[in-house]
Formats: structure tokens, C-alpha cells, sequence
């Protein structure tokens, strides 16, 4: 197994990271601060944000069973995926694979690092083939992907895939967890220990329901996490992000509710829509959506998108011929949809 510091760029293992105002200062009783150029006037919002979330990754922490520096917090999931790039793949070097299909962000940051993007087709119910995926692997694979529930499928991947993955990869292996809350099965962060090359990613997108703050989790070994705080943007979570978090995180019970009311209607939708002349397969879903493929996705798409109900076409997807992927509304919103279906079938 290669060590985190032999699959580090080497630009990267040198880097002296810009020091803020407000990572040199430490101390807990300071009441003014002239350190960081700021204007004294609008408090809170004229200060710096703290620039590694301390008061965040504190509750995080306790939820989750890990320890704060096993964290990182950053604009989304995506600002995660690109960081792994950017601290392990060396440009026009390096490769990464992943499983096909699964979220576009990690292709589309392979490109923008120009990263080769080595892309195995899962089987007919989207489980990757984790044979394939080592055999195609070298010595300059240093990612491998996985997204678990899957984006756009919904189902969950095997553990002991996994696992296997974990066992005989000797580079980087992340594990997307972003729909995890609506899965039957825990997330992987408790292995996390066992396994010091695993990353796992999360976000405040789904079950908290926060995607308009763009907060994204990963967790995985310090050094790996060390490695992430040394490459971000100094500030990459603002004020009005981080104080929006630490009020959700307190709303625990209600976020517990909204996860179930969700699951019970995703088996309320995945039956109806089962019984519609226009859906061809309705696939088995862990997450907040469920992906079906239809008689023609496009003319069903355009007649919904007139009647005002938005979903997502996904035909153009590797194994997702014909199918449309929907995202979990509130009830009414579902009964709205399914009014909309019924009356299309009537045509």
C-alpha cells in the first residue's frame, strides 16, 4: 500500500499554505481585534469567518462518532472532489476510474485538471465491477471513485465491493455518501479507521436540507484532512453558511422527521408509479429520488416541463436509455406529479 505521502503531489508535500489573520490567532479572550484589516463597523458580518469551522466540526463530530480533525468542511461536495484531485493527481499524469454511470462532478473535475478519467460500466442493477475497476488501475491511478447510494440509480453498493476495493486499492478510494440518510444501511465512516486511504463525502444538501448553502463534509485520516485544510481557500465557508449550519444541527429531531416522511413516500411514488402503462422498470432506490425508465422519456419530459413539473431526463446517461430520474417531493407535490402522469397516459 502506498503511503499518503508518496501519492501526494510532490508540489504539494512542499507547499507552505497562505496563513490567515484568523489562523494565527488562537486565543479565546481577545476582545479586539486589529489583525486581519477588517472594517470595525456590521458586526458580525464585517469579521472574517473562522477558517476551519471549529464550532461546526465539534457537533459533527460528536454525531458522527469521529474525531474533529478527521473532518472537512467545504463548498459543497464539490470543492472535496476537486481537492483530490488537486492534492493527489499530477496534470496530464495521472489517471483515476471510477464507476459508470454516477455524479458528472467527477469527470468534469478530471477534466479541469486534465486527469485521464478511466469510466467501467456497472452491471444491469448499477453495482460497479470492482474486478474490472482494480485490473484497469497502474501506478499512476491514484483515485478511485464510488457513489453509494448512486447518482442517478439510487441503490446502494454491496459492502463487501467495497471493501474489496478498500483491500486491494492501493490509492485513494472515496465514497460519496451524499443520499445516505435515506439508505437502509449506515455509512461507512465507521471502518474509517481501518482504512486510512478512505474518504468519505456527505453534504447538508440532502436530509438537512440546505443545498442553498453549498456545505459539503468529508471525512476521512488527519493526515488526509491536514492535507485538504492546507490546499482550500482560506475563508471557503462564509459567516452566514457556518451560522445557518450550527442552527440546523440543532434541529436534529425535525431533519429525523423530514427523513422519514420521505422514505415513506418514495415507496408511495415507486408503487404508483409501478403501475402506469407508461413505466417500463421502476429501479429500487436508497436515496431521495428514484430513477424509472418510461416509454419516452423526452416526449413525457417536455409534456411535464409544460405543466410546470420540473424532473431530469437522464437517457443521455450510460444504462439510463428512456428513463427520468424523480426526486421525492413533499406529498402534495407527489399528488400533483402523479395527476400530471395519470392524465399523460389518458393522451
Amino acid at each position: 500500500m502506498r503511503t499518503i505521502e508518496e501519492l501526494t503531489r510532490r508540489c504539494i508535500n512542499s507547499l507552505k499554505p497562505y496563513s490567515s489573520a484568523r489562523n494565527e490567532y488562537s486565543g479565546k479572550n481577545a476582545t479586539v481585534f486589529l489583525d486581519a484589516n477588517e472594517n470595525p463597523y456590521n458586526n458580525p458580518l464585517n469579521r472574517y469567518p473562522d477558517p476551519l469551522q471549529y464550532d461546526i466540526k465539534e457537533i459533527i463530530a460528536k454525531n458522527k462518532g469521529i474525531a474533529a480533525d478527521q473532518i472537512f468542511l467545504g463548498n459543497g461536495s464539490d470543492e472535496a472532489i476537486d481537492l483530490m484531485y488537486r492534492i493527489f493527481c499530477n496534470p496530464g499524469k495521472d489517471n483515476v476510474i471510477a464507476m459508470e454511470p454516477s455524479y458528472g462532478m467527477y469527470r468534469v473535475s478530471a477534466d479541469t485538471n486534465d486527469i485521464e478519467y478511466r469510466a467501467i460500466p456497472t452491471d444491469d442493477s448499477f453495482q460497479p465491477d470492482i474486478d474490472r475497476m482494480l485490473a484497469s488501475a497502474d501506478n499512476n491511478t491514484k483515485l478511485m471513485f464510488f457513489c453509494s447510494p448512486n447518482n442517478p440509480s439510487g441503490n446502494l453498493i454491496e459492502r463487501g465491493r467495497l471493501i474489496r476495493a478498500l483491500d486491494n486499492f492501493d490509492g485513494i478510494t472515496i465514497v460519496d455518501e451524499a443520499y445516505i440518510d435515506f439508505a437502509s444501511e449506515k455509512s461507512l465512516i465507521g471502518i474509517l479507521d481501518r482504512y486510512p486511504h478512505l474518504v468519505i463525502l456527505q453534504t447538508f444538501s440532502k436530509a438537512w436540507g440546505m443545498a442553498g448553502i453549498r456545505l459539503g463534509m468529508a471525512f476521512a485520516s488527519p493526515e488526509i484532512i491536514a492535507l485538504m485544510n492546507k490546499v482550500k481557500y482560506p475563508y471557503n465557508i462564509n459567516h452566514l453558511t457556518q451560522q445557518a449550519a450550527l442552527e440546523q444541527l440543532g434541529r436534529s429531531e425535525r431533519i429525523a422527521e423530514w427523513v422519514r416522511e420521505i422514505i415513506t413516500e418514495r415507496g408511495i411514488m415507486a408503487e404508483k408509479l409501478g403501475v402506469l402503462p407508461i413505466c417500463l422498470h421502476v429501479y429500487p432506490s436508497d436515496a431521495n429520488f428514484i430513477l424509472v425508465r418510461v416509454t419516452d422519456a423526452e416526449d413525457i419530459y417536455n409534456y411535464l416541463t409544460d405543466m410546470g413539473i420540473i424532473v431530469r431526463n437522464r437517457s443521455r446517461i450510460a444504462l439510463c436509455s428512456n428513463s427520468l430520474r424523480i426526486t421525492i417531493g413533499t406529498p402534495e407535490e407527489n399528488r400533483t406529479l402523479m395527476t400530471a402522469l395519470n392524465d399523460y397516459c389518458k393522451k
